[in-house]
């Protein structure tokens, strides 16, 4: 079995070398995808390669970075779709590709039908670097699911990190999207200071296809958030994730889960 794919070649090991003066290695200057294989078919449609290959081209063309080889590219990627259910696919400042498989989290199944807890950054410094795109430099968000980790509710640690702007307001978390329902309406925050996610997109048009109406212009203040009778997260990966709790300073915010079921479902 493959272990990765890197420029041209799928390798074994679980290492590739990098140049010391490699901008990927010392400025983070990459972009990437990650993304979920559905029947371990790259084109399947609810593994949305062709969304994550065209957000990737367009990142690139946007910040002026060569584009890859995409023929390369969707080689690698078909390869280790047929072995892993989790792609990570990253392109370097000059346009070599490098493509890892991993599995889905051992607890997945667990999270979205128990939810998590998820703490608030009270920092606005947590926030991604040209947070409209997914670029290697991801050291705010690592530093704020590291101490999202450190905080606990009884027994139970936060298992991700809201980042908020510098008025507070709530964005995204630090792997993904944010969703929350309240009069009869599931929300989610305007773009402009977070991610178009994959997985955010698809919910949009799911709850569109269904007639649910959904709200995507009101900013998440305070006294919004409070409103919220349910809260999730959402991701390529994990799909959709609720919240059971939010660690908020020092208050803590109780939220049901079951609401969160009808978005689960309709996201397939």
């Amino acid at each position: 079995m493959p272990a990765q794919w890197y420029h041209g070649q799928s390798l074994d090991q679980r290492t590739i070398t990098l140049d010391v003066t490699d901008p990927g290695l010392i400025f983070g200057a990459t972009t990437f995808t990650t993304l979920r294989v559905y029947d371990r078919d790259l084109h399947g449609p609810m593994t949305q390669w062709l969304a994550h290959r065209d957000r990737l081209y367009n990142t690139r063309s946007q910040l002026g970075l060569p584009q890859p080889d995409w023929e390369q590219v969707e080689q690698g990627a078909t390869l280790l779709a047929a072995e892993y259910p989790v792609l990570r696919v990253t392109l370097f400042s000059d346009g070599r590709e490098w493509i890892v498989g991993r599995e889905l989290p051992s607890n997945l199944a667990q999270k979205q039908t128990q939810g998590i807890v998820a703490w608030v950054a009270q920092a606005a410094h947590y926030r991604r670097s040209i947070a409209t795109h997914k670029t290697g430099n991801y050291l705010p968000c690592w530093l704020a699911l590291q101490t999202a980790q450190r905080q606990f509710l009884g027994p139970e640690p936060a298992s991700e990190a809201i980042l908020v702007d510098e008025d507070g307001r709530w964005l995204e978390t630090s792997t993904g999207n944010l969703w929350g329902l309240r009069d009869g309406r599931w929300w989610t925050p305007p773009l402009g200071d977070c991610l178009p996610g994959i997985a955010r997109s698809h919910l949009i048009r799911q709850l569109q296809r269904h007639g649910q109406p959904i709200g995507v212009d009101q900013p998440w203040t305070a006294d919004w958030v409070e409103e919220f009778e349910a809260i999730a997260y959402s991701n390529s990966v994990v799909e959709v994730v609720p919240f059971h709790a939010v660690l908020d300073g020092h208050r803590v915010h109780r939220l049901a889960i079951e609401p969160v079921a009808e978005l689960q479902a309709l996201y397939h």
